[in-house]
């Protein structure tokens, strides 16, 4: 639940605003949150998520475009590229969450919010990113 909290507020902020800020992120939470109906704990770790990408979103980004051969960031859709930015900052952020779980989480997300191929192509880009970060922490970097 807080996964797809995330998503909408990151979608909003993302179409709102001119850039992807803690003040786009609040100010887009404000907005949307009265629709959630999310337990305060759930509320609260998709605020979580949100201010998580915002901290990291260049490295995030680096991330998704160095997993996603032929694409640029900014020209994938709002939904993919914002369900790729939550599930990555997981999976760069929070290894302690298993990396299966946060790309199921994110393939589920994206099969309900977003295109048919979205899935797929969600699950492809993951799991490059999620053996990329695997390979960083390895070599201790």
């Amino acid at each position: 639940m807080a996964r797809e909290a995330a998503l909408q507020v990151l979608f909003a902020a993302d179409l709102a605003h001119a850039a992807l800020d803690g003040e786009a992120v609040r100010s887009a939470f404000d907005d949307v949150s009265a629709e959630f109906e999310l337990p305060r704990r759930a509320r609260e770790r998709a605020l979580e998520l949100c201010l998580g990408v915002v901290h990291h979103l260049k490295d995030i980004d680096l991330a998704i475009a160095r997993a996603s051969e032929h694409w640029k960031v900014e020209r994938l859709a709002a939904v993919e590229r914002n369900v790729l930015r939550v599930a990555a900052y997981e999976l760069l952020f929070e290894p302690a969450t298993p990396a299966e779980v946060v790309i199921d989480e994110a393939v589920e997300v994206a099969r309900r919010f977003a295109s048919d191929k979205s899935p797929a192509f969600v699950n492809g880009v993951l799991d490059v990113v999620a053996r990329n970060a695997r390979s960083e922490r390895e070599k201790g970097g």
